[in-house]
């Protein structure tokens, strides 16, 4: 289950949602908008961004990292990431802050002695979820990040809950957007199922069903990216971060050519060939 990209559509139907996180939001939180952004040379890709409006002049930057598993670089890299695209645009943002959500304090990077002046500071919010309080008595949209971290057997009543109570509270078409995230939600959540399976747990139909195939395209793809990356390190050994990112960075389509193109390739070299001709 990648929950990172379920944040990042919460992130992007609502992008206020962010500053519900923090103690001292920006006054123009409302303002914001969410979006990516690159650093060339040395090349980042950075997803979670929020950008101050333009026409308020300089603003605070807000770099956010969802992260659902334990990353022992995972400072060293946001830190490196921040203050680099900071630097490059310097004149477009008078401040930068940065914010890290965890489902819990477990996953946290072990080593963080060398942060301490970020962590210890006003500029860096750690966030964790299990932290955050009932999921019934928390804000709608904020409720909606805790039932990514609910226990699998707890999870359907949380939702048909949260399900009832944006009908109650919230009109169309806002209604819609949340009632679509909570089913993607408990969708990533039990990919196992069936669709019917899921309408039946859930008490709804989903017309939806756009949602429901982009997701399982998406588990198709992760498969298809893990079977490609296994039958790889198989013939040629351990592949490096580069050619792993290479490879997850393709389209499904592209994928399913390279499972196939594979089975003729002698040495990595033609691996990377293919990989530059696409």
């Amino acid at each position: 289950m990648r929950r990172d990209s379920i944040f990042y559509k919460l992130f992007q139907q609502y992008p206020n949602l962010l500053f519900e996180l923090l103690t001292n939001p920006p006054k123009n939180a409302n303002a914001y908008r969410f979006d990516s952004v690159a650093v060339k040379e040395p090349k980042f890709e950075i997803d979670g961004v929020f950008l101050p409006p333009e026409n308020e002049g300089v603003g605070v930057i807000y770099f956010c990292e969802v992260q659902f598993q334990r990353d022992e670089q995972l400072y060293e890299r946001v830190f490196a990431e921040s203050s680099l695209y900071f630097y490059r645009n310097r004149a477009r943002f008078r401040d930068w802050q940065a914010v890290i959500i965890y489902p819990s304090r477990s996953l946290e990077q072990t080593d963080i002695y060398p942060h301490r002046a970020f962590l210890n500071s006003e500029q860096v919010h750690r966030v964790y979820l299990d932290e955050l309080g009932d999921i019934r008595q928390l804000p709608l949209w904020v409720a909606l990040m805790v039932l990514t971290t609910v226990k699998l057997e707890q999870a359907p009543e949380e939702a048909r809950y949260l399900l009832s109570r944006t009908r109650e509270e919230v009109a169309s078409p806002s209604s819609n957007a949340i009632i679509e995230m909570i089913t993607t939600i408990m969708v990533y959540r039990f990919e196992q199922l069936s669709r019917r399976e899921v309408e039946s747990m859930l008490g709804i139909t989903l017309k939806e069903t756009r949602v429901y195939r982009e997701i399982k395209e998406e588990g198709r793809e992760e498969a298809t990216v893990n079977l490609v990356i296994r039958q790889l390190t198989k013939r040629f050994g351990e592949l490096s971060e580069e050619i792993h990112s290479s490879i997850s960075g393709l389209s499904l389509p592209v994928l399913e050519d390279l499972s196939e193109a594979l089975l003729d390739f002698t040495s990595l070299a033609d691996l990377q060939s293919w990989l530059v001709a696409r």
